[in-house]
This record gives C-alpha cells, structure tokens and sequence, in this order.
C-alpha cells in the first residue's frame, strides 16, 4: 500500500468521525428542544383545564399581555395570602390545641381520695438489734450511725465516709451491698401500720398498703397506681354525694413521713413540705385537706405530648418507676445525673440492678456531690452558677391540687404503746375542678386548611391530584398512543 492511499484512508476515517459527533449533537439538541416543547405544551395544557381559579387566563391565546399579567399577579397573591393563613392554622394547631376551663357541674362526680404513702424515718430500736446481730453486744457505736445513714440515706452519708473510707476507717464497716443492710434495718408493713379505718369502717391494713420502691427506701402506699406493682387488692376510695367526704385513719408503730400524694405522684428527696407529716410517738395527728382534679377530654389523646405539655400515666419512658408523673420524673433525672457523676447510683434506687447501685467510693462520691443531685433548679438558675439538678420534666396529665385547710397535733394521753394516730380526710366534696379540653384537633385543621385553599385559590384534594396527573400519567399515555399509531400506519 503506497503513502497516498494511507493518507486517503485516514481522511476518510476523520471526516467520518466529525460527521458521526456532528450528528450526535445535533441530535442531543432536537431531543433537549423536543423535550422542552413536549413540556411547555403539558404545562399550557395544565393551566387551560386546570380547576385551580384564573390558571386559565394566563395561557388564554385571547388574552392581551396585560391581562394575563393581571391573573399571575392574582393567582401570586392569592397563593401567599394562602400560605400565611395556613402557616397560621398549623402554628395554632402545633402550640394552641389546649383550653382550660373550670367546671362546676359537681353533683355527679366521683372523687378519688389521695395516695397516702407512710415511709420510715428513723427506727433506733430496730438499729440497736440488727447492729448486736451484726457486731455483737460490744460493738462500736458509732456503727449504728452508720447504720442508720445506710437505711434511711437521704444524699448525705457523713458518719459512713467518715468511719468507713481512707487509711483510718472502721475494720468492721461493710463497703458495699448497702441495700441488703437498708432491708435488715426497714420495718415490714405489719410492724409498722395497724388499726386502719376508711370512714369509720375497719379494713386490713396490709392487705391494702402495698410495698413500694422509691428513693427514700421501702414504703408502703395505699390507693397508689405506682405501689406494689399495680396488683392485689384495692380499696375503694371514691368520694361522692352519697358517702361524703372521705377520711382515713390508723395507726403508726414507728417514726415516719406520712406524705399525701395524688394517685401516680412517688415520694422524693424534694417533695414539698406542705405534702407530708412527719410523725412520732405518742402524738395525734389530723389533717384536713381540698382536692382539685383535672379532667381530660377525650380527644386529648389524640394529641402529642408537645402539644398538651403533659404526659398521661401510661405514657412513661422512666425506668425507675411503672408510671409516668412529675416527681417519678425527677428520680429519673436525679439517677442518671447520680451515673454521669459517680458512676453508680444510690443504693436505694428503686427498680435498679445491682451492678448500678454504689459501693463505698460511690456513696462517698454521692456525699461530695449533695448539693449537685439534692436541690432541682431551673436552667437559668444553673447558666449563673448555682448548684443544682437541672430537670427537664412534665408534668402529669392527670396531677391533683391538694391543699391543706384544717392541722392539729395532740399528745395522746394514756397511750401506754409508742404509737402515733393519723387522720387524713377530705374537708368537703369538691365543688370545681380543672377540664383539659381539645379546641384544634386534626379534622379542625384539615377544615381550617381546605377551607383557606378553597377560599383564595379555588382548590381541592382533586385540584392537586390534578398536577400529578398532567405531570405524570398524561404525557405517559401520550407518549404511548403516539407509538401505537405508528406501529399501526407503519
């Protein structure tokens, strides 16, 4: 083969190549352009038919430029006088679903009596005997502080960190599984409540006060949704025209706080003062108190817990108790505040596996940290430096007002028996209570939404099916009639 023909073949080859590029371009090009007219023509064709109000006038081929001007102008404004008030209604719906009224209606109502909890406090007695059996009869005595610190612990152990941690501590201390010791320590229900009377009517104290978990050690509850594992007997402790007021009586054998609590509501290292008595020997307690319900409309449980600010019972996500409330809320806080600075928490942590309870470096730990994990503060409390739990807790859905309006103390003449007599009772049956009511539900909002669509721009469900259809299924079916006549005619 000479030089001229291999030059030729080459030519032939680059003009070959240009013009196969040449072609792909030019073809690119009529697709893009074929493309974009198939769309404009779906768009024109979606605004000539489309329900939504003055869509029409804007592709009308007999309308001036300054006419169909007008109509995007129209439809524009329309469209964000639209947006605003549906942006309204969600707000509304997200932040203003909640009223609260008060309801007066009070003649058939059933009121539910108070969670009476009795939780030891202090039992030296009891001390004295478990630490003879521990230590023997010539034991050291400040181990029965130590004792008591363990079995009553309220965030501070001095006497335990101070006779049983570094070079110089105690050799009979025990340096951990506190809860066994806190057990040995705790009287039983039957040595500690007897003689109980719901309106005058005796009943079986132990059979009704149910053991219960909290971080104040073992108590023991009646007409508690969070004691004994919400089994067993209940007693019927309702309020109405027809019984009266309620009241309860009976009798302690120890010291004791006696807190009045609403029916989820769990004792805590903070509760308030004005929720409990603290009772001894030889004294009468009474104590008189109002009681204000709130009431849920049915439909609140339609909403989220955002919306309400609150949580319902049943709506728990603490570990430490059963139920959800606001004080079971802050054991949980309190206990995970516990883990993050001490690795470990107290040993009297209810519903906690042992692996998380603390030893001896832990409980002094907890010690050196009171102030941190004893007092709750609010968050702007904690930005200026004060020492505190911060805890970011709901209230309960179904929480209760309790007032106190009638206290006496009495000493009990002739009373031969350490006892202490307590006397809780409703003053009178109430006459008000608080109603949570639903005033933008989901059907509200659908209406409120559909009703502003309608308004400004004329739409409805099916206008906006409209678009998918125009967008999707109708330049498809186009496409496919088209291929179909050609099949046919070619």
């Amino acid at each position: 083969m000479n030089n001229g023909e291999s030059l030729a073949r080459v030519t032939t080859g680059v003009s070959g190549s240009v013009a196969f590029s040449v072609t792909i371009t030019y073809g690119l090009e009529f697709i893009e352009q074929r493309t974009t007219m198939r769309f404009s023509r779906t768009i024109e064709e979606y605004l000539s038919n489309s329900t939504l109000h003055g869509a029409r006038f804007i592709v009308d081929k007999d309308a001036s430029w300054l006419e169909r001007i007008f109509w995007v102008i129209c439809l524009v404004v329309s469209w964000y006088a639209s947006w605003l008030l549906i942006k309204a209604s969600l707000s509304a719906f997200e932040n203003n679903a909640i009223s609260f009224v008060v309801e007066s209606s009070y003649r058939d109502w059933n009121t539910n009596f108070p969670a009476i909890i009795v939780c030891e406090s202090k039992n030296m007695d009891r001390i004295q005997e478990v630490a003879e059996q521990l230590w023997g009869a010539d034991h050291d005595f400040t181990l029965e502080e130590v004792l008591s610190e363990i079995a009553f612990f309220r965030g501070e152990s001095y006497h335990t960190v101070h006779e049983c941690s570094g070079e110089e501590s105690t050799a009979s201390c025990f340096y951990s599984n506190f809860s066994y010791y806190a057990e040995l320590v705790r009287s039983s229900c039957v040595d500690s409540i007897s003689n109980c009377e719901w309106n005058n009517k005796p009943f079986e104290c132990c059979k009704h006060f149910h053991r219960m978990e909290t971080e104040l050690g073992i108590c023991y509850a009646i007409n508690s949704l969070q004691a004994g594992m919400n089994k067993g007997p209940k007693l019927n402790m309702y309020s109405n025209r027809y019984t009266g007021p309620g009241t309860l009586t009976m009798e302690l054998h120890t010291e004791a706080t006696v807190f009045i609590l609403g029916t989820e509501e769990v004792p805590t290292l903070v509760t308030p003062k004005t929720d409990f008595l603290v009772v001894g020997p030889y004294i009468s307690f009474i104590r008189y108190i109002s009681k204000r319900d709130i009431e849920n409309d049915e439909e609140i449980r339609q909403t989220s817990v955002h919306q309400r600010n609150c949580r319902f019972a049943d709506e728990n996500i603490l570990g430490v108790h059963n139920y959800y409330s606001y004080s079971a809320c802050t054991v949980q806080c309190r206990k995970d505040r516990q883990m993050e600075l001490c690795n470990c928490s107290s040993h009297l942590s209810p519903n906690s596996p042992d692996w998380q309870l603390c030893n001896m470096d832990g409980l002094e730990c907890l010690n050196r940290n009171y102030e941190d994990l004893s007092v709750i503060i609010a968050k702007w409390s904690k930005r200026r430096g004060r020492k505190g739990l911060v805890c970011d807790c709901l209230p309960s859905c179904t929480e209760v007002d309790i007032t106190t309006v009638f206290d006496s103390k009495d000493n009990m003449v002739g009373q031969q028996n350490p006892v202490s007599r307590i006397e809780v009772g409703l003053i009178e049956l109430p006459t008000e209570r608080y109603k949570r009511n639903l005033v933008r539900g989901k059907l509200d909002l659908v209406v409120s939404i559909g009703g502003t669509t309608g308004l400004f721009v004329g739409a409805s469900l099916l206008s906006f099916v409209e678009i998918f259809y125009y967008m999707t299924i109708r330049p498809y079916s186009s496409c496919m009639d088209s291929r179909l006549k050609r099949l046919v005619f070619d």
